[in-house]
């Protein structure tokens, strides 16, 4: 067997043990504690790629709003 196929296959082992326990405890099923992580995991994403849209179009007004003066004697 090679080296990455045991490494994929110990990830997935503990990886899954994981959930599972924190299943057991929780008194629900593992598949949907594994969702949950998988749709918060795209919740950080989309959250992060927001902030940046939501700076870049802050800065951007900004920029409109304030003129540029090209020289020292537009003043």
């Amino acid at each position: 067997m090679s080296p990455i196929l045991k490494l994929k296959y110990f990830f997935e082992k503990h990886g899954f043990h994981v959930s599972s326990r924190l299943a057991d405890k929780l008194g629900m099923r593992a598949s949907n504690v594994r969702i949950f992580f998988i749709y918060i995991s795209f919740v950080t994403v989309g959250l992060g790629f927001g902030v940046y849209l939501t700076l870049a179009f802050w800065i951007r007004l900004k920029d409109l709003i304030r003129g540029k003066r090209t020289s020292v004697f537009d003043l």
